[in-house]
C-alpha cells in the first residue's frame, strides 16, 4: 500500500536535535503567522457567542500575555500554573509559556484545594492563571500552603488581589521570544494518578511540540482541516490533539465551551454545523455519541480517533455504520506522544492499537530488557538509544527511583502490558498493576470490558480482580448500566450467560455489581486501583454490598 511505503520512508529520516529550539517562535509565529496569518488558527464558541481567532490575532494575544508577565518581573523559568475552563485564554498560555521560555503546570478544573496544595507544596508556581469558579480554590490552596503567588490573573471579571483581561490588553502586540534549549524544561505534568499519587513527569521545549508530530500523523490531519478533540485543559491530551498536533500542520481547532452536563445531540449538531473535519473523543463520550441516529447528520468528517481507555469493537462498528468513518485506536501517555497508532490508509485489525509511530522504535519485553517472541505478553517499551529524538518525557521532578524503574536496559518502560503479532501489530492488555492473576491464568481487564460493553444494558464497565481464597483473585465486574435498563438479578443472569458465550471460562465474571458511576483520574481514564483496593477491603473485612445490586455467578 502507498500509506505502508510513505510510513517507511519517515521512518528512515534523518532526524538530529536542534541545540535550540522555541516551538513558538520557530513554528507558530515562524511558519503559520508569517505564511498564513489570516488563516482561522481557532474557531470558539459557548453555544451562543462564536469567536474566530486567526494565526496573527493569536500571536498578538500571545505577546499581550508575555509583555504583561515581563512587566510583572515574571523570569524565564517561572512558573505558571493553570486552572482554566475551556476559554480562549488556554491558548493565550500556553503560548506564552513557551515563547517567554516559562514552564507550566496545567491543573485540570475538577482538582480540589488540596490536589492545588499538593502541587504548591511541589513546585510554587510565581503566577496562576483561574477562571472565577478556580479563583477560590487558588487563594485556599495559596493560605493552606504557607507560601505567595507573586501574579494571579482570573479569565473573567474582577476579583481583589487578581489581574484582569483589561490589565493584559493594555499590552503590546510585538514580543521578542526567549532563547531556550531544545532540553529546557517545558511542561509539569502531574500525571493521573492511577497507580498512586501524582508523579511530576517533565516534558522539554523539543519533546512535545516535536513529539507531536506522530499525533498529527495519527490523527490524519492537514492544514485545511478543522480538527475538534474533546478534552477539558488541565491534562496531557488537550496539549495533545487541541494544540500541538493541530498547529503543528496549520490547522484550525474547534472549541466548544459547555458550562452545563454534556449532551451528545447538542455536540454532534455542532460538529455538523461547523463542518468538523477531524475528531477525536474518548471512548466515554463516543459512547453517548452512538445512543444517536448518527445517520440523521450531514457530517464533513475523513478522520476519526480515539484516545484515553482502549476501543471496544462495538464503539468502532456503530460509529462506522452511522457516519461511515472508521475510528482509530491510538496508545500514549503523558509522558509521551502518540507511541502506537492505526493510521490512516493502513490496514487495521479490530481490536488492536496499531503498529509503532514513526519516531519510535517500541518492542515487547520482560523485565531484563529482552525482546520477547510474537504472542507473548510483556512490557511495551521504547527503545531510547536509537540517536534520534522522540516525545518522550526527560525526567521525574524529584523522584530519580521512580525513573530509574521506567529508564532501564536502554529502554523506557510504559508500565503497559501487549503482545505483537507476526504483521508487528501490538494488543493492549492492560496496565500492569491491573492484570490479574486467577488460578495461574493472566487476564487483561480491556479484555472482558470490551465484551460486556458489546451488551445492550451496559454503559461502561471496569474489570478488577476480587480476593479468592483458593484461585488468588477472581474477575469482577463493576458496570454502568444505560438509562432504560435497571439492576436485577435477572439481568445479571443474563450478563454471566453472554460473558460465557463470549469468553473462555478462565476469563469471564464471577461477580457482578452494578453501580452508578466508576472513580476515574482527572484525564478520564478509570482508577481500578481505587476498585481493588475497596474490593480488597470489603473481602477482608467481610462485608457484603447491598444485594440488589450485587451478584455472583450460581455455577
Amino acid at each position: 500500500m502507498i500509506a505502508d511505503k510513505q510510513f517507511e520512508k519517515l521512518k528512515s529520516l534523518e532526524i538530529l536535535k536542534p541545540e535550540y529550539f522555541n516551538w513558538a517562535n520557530d513554528i507558530f509565529e515562524g511558519i503559520h503567522v508569517k505564511e498564513t496569518p489570516d488563516a482561522n488558527a481557532l474557531l470558539w464558541t459557548d453555544g451562543k457567542i462564536v469567536l474566530h481567532f486567526s494565526f496573527l490575532e493569536i500571536s498578538q494575544q500571545t505577546n499581550k500575555l508575555l509583555n504583561f508577565l515581563r512587566h510583572k518581573g515574571i523570569q524565564q523559568n517561572n512558573i505558571i500554573l493553570t486552572q482554566l475552563s475551556l476559554q480562549p485564554l488556554n491558548w493565550f498560555s500556553l503560548l506564552a509559556t513557551i515563547k517567554g521560555g516559562f514552564r507550566m503546570i496545567p491543573a485540570a478544573n475538577i482538582l480540589g484545594v488540596q490536589d492545588l496544595v499538593y502541587r504548591f507544596e511541589k513546585l510554587m508556581p510565581e503566577v496562576v492563571i483561574a477562571d472565577a469558579a478556580n479563583a477560590a480554590k487558588m487563594e485556599e490552596a495559596e493560605r493552606l500552603s504557607g507560601k505567595e503567588i507573586l501574579v494571579k490573573i482570573i479569565a473573567e471579571g474582577e476579583r481583589e488581589g487578581w489581574h484582569t483581561l483589561e490589565d493584559i490588553e493594555k499590552e503590546d502586540i510585538n514580543a521578542v521570544g526567549a532563547v531556550t534549549k531544545a532540553d529546557d524544561s517545558l511542561f509539569l505534568f502531574f500525571t493521573s494518578g492511577t497507580t498512586g499519587m501524582p508523579k511530576v513527569a517533565i516534558h522539554t521545549h523539543l519533546s512535545y511540540p516535536f513529539g507531536h508530530l506522530t499525533t498529527s500523523s495519527w490523527i490524519g490531519l492537514r492544514k485545511e482541516d478543522i480538527h475538534y478533540n474533546i478534552s477539558q485543559p488541565g491534562w496531557a491530551k488537550f496539549a495533545w490533539s487541541s494544540f500541538f498536533a493541530p498547529w503543528n500542520v496549520g490547522a484550525s481547532i474547534f472549541a466548544f465551551h459547555q458550562t452545563g452536563r454534556f449532551e451528545a445531540k447538542e455536540t454532534l449538531k455542532l460538529m455538523e454545523k461547523y463542518k468538523i473535519t477531524t475528531f477525536c473523543a474518548p471512548p466515554t463520550v463516543l459512547r453517548m455519541l452512538i445512543q444517536e441516529d448518527l445517520k440523521s447528520y450531514d457530517f464533513d468528517l475523513r478522520e476519526c480517533v480515539a484516545a484515553g481507555e482502549p476501543l471496544n469493537p462495538e464503539v468502532i462498528e456503530t460509529w462506522k455504520e452511522g457516519t461511515g468513518i472508521l475510528i482509530r485506536d491510538g496508545f500514549g501517555q503523558t509522558e509521551s506522544t502518540c507511541l502506537v497508532a492505526n493510521l490512516p490508509g493502513h490496514a487495521i485489525k479490530f481490536g488492536s492499537m496499531g503498529k509503532p509511530t514513526f519516531l519510535y522504535e517500541i518492542i515487547i519485553a520482560d523485565e531484563h530488557g529482552l525482546e520477547l517472541p510474537v504472542g507473548e505478553e510483556g512490557n511495551i517499551c521504547v527503545k531510547m538509544n536509537t540517536g534520534k529524538p522522540n516525545g518522550i518525557f526527560n525526567d521525574y521532578f524529584e523522584n530519580p527511583e521512580k525513573k530509574k524503574e521506567v529508564f532501564k536496559h536502554g529502554l523506557y518502560y510504559t508500565g503497559d502490558k501487549a503482545f505483537q503479532d507476526e504483521d508487528g501489530y501490538i494488543w493492549f492488555v492492560g496496565r500492569d498493576d491491573d492484570v490479574i492473576k486467577s488460578s495461574d491464568y493472566r487476564i487483561g481487564p480491556f479484555e472482558v470490558e470490551s465484551v460486556l460493553l458489546e451488551h445492550d444494558a451496559i454503559l461502561e464497565s471496569a474489570v478488577v480482580g476480587s480476593p479468592h481464597p483458593l484461585k488468588g483473585f477472581e474477575v469482577k465486574a463493576f458496570v454502568i448500566l444505560n438509562s432504560n435498563y435497571e439492576a436485577a438479578e435477572a439481568l445479571a443472569d443474563e450478563l454471566f450467560a453472554y460473558s460465557r458465550e463470549k469468553l473462555s471460562p478462565y476469563k469471564m465474571p464471577r461477580i457482578i455489581e452494578f453501580v452508578t458511576e466508576l472513580p476515574k483520574t482527572i484525564s478520564g481514564k478509570i482508577r481500578r486501583m481505587e476498585l481493588r483496593v475497596v474490593e480488597a477491603e470489603r473481602k477482608a473485612k467481610g462485608i457484603v454490598v447491598d444485594q440488589e445490586h450485587f451478584y455472583v455467578r450460581k455455577s
